[in-house]
């Protein structure tokens, strides 16, 4: 009994076997993440007034959140796929693989963000949210807010994936989860700047039509650009996108449906960014994972796991563990800070545990599957992987935590 400690190092050697470099790279990535998620919640708690100001704002802001994770993550999918296959440079030819992926992702950020818009007006009325903002106050914060912010986190895409070719990291553990941090941290405070260009007599109308016709512009550019990757990208990414987006929308609606389960104690609404976060960041780890191997033939698109899957399974599952209990530790911690009642540290981790668990449980399910299912449809699974995985994980993460919540007995 007295080696059991040791026995269990040793099987989760063995199970991870070259990849315990892996399970390192990706819970510092992961660390990092939960910590710039902490700082997305509290913003959150901080435009409360904002939020009462600009009617039906609330439902775009998880959409918006979610798509700056899920076209920069799914860049840093596929340029951790060029680096294992050789093609990565950087370089300011529009022609590179580099340079295309990077004008994909500025045409994807301005039709994308658009389309949220009109999704996001269209769903709060038909949800009854009263005296909601106009479509072209919803585009003027979608698209200015999304452009913002976007520079920021292109840069940091860039910048990671470039440290990972220098270092030798493996893209695919760390991409996902700074990415969409960054993303989460740098979306809201860019959304919040851009609400100060809505209610103008003038130039509102004329930004909002500014978005539209950048919105159309972008994609036709792209399409018009002769560069096939380019063409492929966006072709492939924007049903997925409009997808993702509807699916978050969704997910921000569940969250608000049952609001009063979190207001008792609103250390549960510091969890929520947090939690959501790292629901998708570890799907997306384990989708990067997967196309990578898909993609240099290590594994085959079958329908039950091979070993290899199988052993990225095991990384999440490991990656898993830790992550959800100092999720929950810290939004106690910074509740506990900034005054927010709180059901108390041990139950905290309960819930995250729990929701934690059952979510990352559907996590592996939609990866390997999502990933085999493009890849026999001859579609690129890094333009797939990420989106998917991290917009289901917001709207699997928002129900299972809530189901934690009900579970455990807080509420």
């Amino acid at each position: 009994m007295a080696g059991w400690p040791k026995q269990i190092v040793a099987r989760a050697r063995a199970t991870l076997g070259p990849d315990v470099a892996g399970l390192r790279q990706g819970s510092a990535a992961l660390l990092v993440s939960s910590g710039g998620d902490l700082f997305a919640g509290l913003t959150l708690g901080a435009i409360t007034h904002t939020l009462e100001a600009l009617p039906g704002l609330l439902v775009l802001i998880p959409a918006a959140i979610g798509m700056r994770g899920n076209i920069f993550g799914a860049l840093g999918s596929r340029l951790g796929t060029a680096i294992h296959t050789g093609t990565f440079s950087l370089s300011r030819r529009a022609d590179t693989v580099v340079g295309q992926n990077v004008l994909a992702s500025i045409a994807l950020t301005f039709s994308i963000s658009f389309a949220l818009a009109v999704l996001a007006k269209t769903i709060a009325v038909a949800f009854g949210v009263a005296g909601t903002i106009s479509v072209v106050d919803f585009a003027v914060i979608s698209v200015a807010g999304g452009a913002i912010s976007s520079v920021v986190v292109l840069a940091i895409t860039l910048g990671v994936a470039a440290l990972s070719a220098r270092r030798g990291w493996d893209m695919d553990n760390v991409a996902a989860p700074l990415v969409t941090a960054a993303g989460d941290m740098v979306t809201l405070p860019s959304l919040f700047l851009a609400t100060y260009l809505v209610g103008l007599r003038v130039v509102t109308p004329v930004l909002g039509l500014t978005t539209m016709v950048l919105a159309v512009a972008s994609v036709v550019a792209a399409f018009g650009a002769g560069h096939e990757l380019l063409r492929r990208i966006v072709r492939e990414s924007l049903p997925v996108l409009l997808v993702a987006g509807a699916v978050d929308v969704v997910a921000g609606l569940t969250i608000q449906q049952r609001i009063e389960s979190f207001l008792t104690f609103p250390a549960l609404l510091v969890l929520i960014p947090p939690f959501l976060e790292d629901t998708g960041a570890l799907g997306a780890i384990l989708a990067s994972r997967l196309s990578s191997k898909l993609h240099l033939g290590v594994i085959a698109p079958t329908a039950a796991p091979p070993r290899p899957a199988r052993d990225d399974f095991a990384l999440v599952a490991f990656l898993a563990l830790p992550v959800f209990v100092l999720v929950a530790l810290s939004a106690d911690l910074a509740a506990t800070v900034f005054d927010r009642a709180g059901p108390g540290a041990v139950r905290m981790v309960e819930v995250s545990l729990l929701g934690g668990s059952l979510a990352t449980a559907v996590a592996m399910l939609v990866a390997y599957y999502g990933s085999i299912v493009a890849f026999r449809l001859g579609l690129d699974p890094d333009n797939h992987g990420v989106p998917l995985l991290t917009s289901t994980m917001d709207l699997v993460g928002a129900i299972s935590l809530i189901l934690a919540v009900h579970v455990v007995g807080i509420t």
